[in-house]
């Protein structure tokens, strides 16, 4: 019979913040979480990413100050939850670091590819069994040659050599599949016994379609949305603050635009307002309908 974990009760972080933007995330018209892309390089490059993210791109990273400033500005303006994405954050050798000071603020979750979690680095990553912080890691297929021909050679061999032992160390991790096809395929069965079998529990399995953006766009892959169709989660990158994490995205080696909030990173309250007034003036858009997440 599998086991798998139970989920460690996330830690709630009281926050005593009040204004407009506390107001709207209170009621449920602004997202709660704020999301911080580290950095753009990655030691893969997936026929699908968002960022055009490769060993050989241009790094773009904020540093640990800036991403401290975040967290703490985010808490205060009354958000309630911080992601971390890239490129690979894990690439950034004071990242568990950082993410742990910063879970100090506001629940963290931290994506990665996984495949970094070998030698000193798993036993870094220890640090991270944190009620208030989870790994997000990136699995697409129950089949080995069908997973590494979007992600990469022996990415599917590092990936569930990793979580187990993560798991084991008491660290909460979640686990995200993207796919080309339907959400609730069938076909996605084995996957889904396969996350189980790892440890993970169903509710942090996370099925979501391509975003026919970055690379994805250039190979015509996934699915089309509008900026009303992509969650209005505030994020921040080292070029800006944009509209949702799918915002800072590059093609062609160009960054993306189009979803440009400010240049202005910090204070944080300079795009979270920029969001807010915004959103109050697009329609409701189809992101619950299409997964986007």
């Amino acid at each position: 019979m599998t086991m798998v974990a139970s989920r460690p009760a996330a830690v709630t972080v009281p926050s005593a913040a009040s204004g407009p933007i506390a107001e709207a995330v209170a009621s449920g018209e602004l997202p709660g979480r704020v999301w911080i892309y580290s950095n753009y390089h990655c030691n893969l490059a997936c026929s699908y990413c968002l960022t055009e993210s490769s060993p050989r791109s241009e790094r773009r990273q904020l540093t640990a100050e800036q991403m401290l400033a975040v967290a703490e500005q985010a808490r205060s303006l009354g958000f309630t939850a911080l992601g971390v994405t890239g490129g690979e954050p894990l690439l950034l050798p004071w990242l568990p670091e950082t993410v742990l000071a910063m879970a100090h603020q506001l629940p963290v979750v931290l994506l990665t590819n996984g495949t970094l979690f070998a030698g000193d680095r798993i036993k870094r990553a220890a640090m991270l069994a944190d009620p208030n912080i989870a790994l997000q890691i990136s699995l697409d297929s129950h089949l080995p040659d069908l997973n590494d021909m979007a992600r990469g050679p022996d990415n599917f061999a590092n990936v569930v050599s990793a979580v187990p032992r993560l798991v084991a160390s008491g660290v909460r991790v979640r686990i995200a599949t993207t796919t080309a096809g339907p959400l609730d395929s069938p076909l996605l069965d084995p996957l889904r016994d396969l996350v189980r079998s790892l440890g993970v529990c169903d509710e942090d399995h996370v099925i979501r379609p391509i975003v026919r953006r970055g690379r994805a766009d250039e190979r015509e892959l996934g699915v089309l949305a509008a900026a009303r169709d992509i969650p209005s989660e505030l994020t921040i990158a080292a070029d800006g603050a944009f509209w949702g994490s799918f915002g800072p995205t590059v093609r062609s080696g160009r960054l993306d635009t189009d979803l440009l909030l400010t240049r202005t990173i910090l204070p944080l309250s300079v795009p979270a307002n920029a969001l807010l007034a915004t959103m109050r003036g697009l329609p409701e858009g189809a992101d619950a309908s299409l997964g986007i997440r």
